[in-house]
């Protein structure tokens, strides 16, 4: 069992920052990917960024060139880095890691973006 946990989220105004940061409770290196999606109120899950073991990067076309992610593997962690904020990106923040055949979810954090 894996254990993910999120956090970094918060209420910002547009325009504005956060940075979440995902906790994992076993080495990531070989993972095959991690990513971040998020859900919004009555909308399905989407992903939002993923990064390979290979550290190969894919965005949703809606985030690239706000948001960054990245990954510490030493500390096992994953990052996202959000700048420009707009209130579409309001939803519920989640991350993902694939070990092997299986994929984990975090609980999540909530991120809101004020107009």
């Amino acid at each position: 069992q894996v254990q993910l946990v999120e956090s970094g989220g918060g209420l910002v105004q547009a325009g504005g920052s956060l940075r979440l940061s995902c906790a994992t409770s076993r080495s990531i290196v070989s993972s095959n990917g991690m990513g971040w999606y998020r859900q919004a109120p009555g909308k399905q899950r989407e992903m939002v960024a993923t990064i390979t073991s290979q550290s190969g990067i894919d965005y949703a076309d809606s985030v690239k060139g706000r948001f960054t992610i990245s990954r510490d593997n030493t500390k096992r962690m994953v990052f996202l880095q959000m700048n420009s904020l707009e209130p579409e990106d309001t939803a519920r923040y989640y991350c993902n890691i694939v070990l092997g055949s299986r994929a984990y979810w975090g609980q999540g954090t909530q991120v809101t973006v004020s107009s």
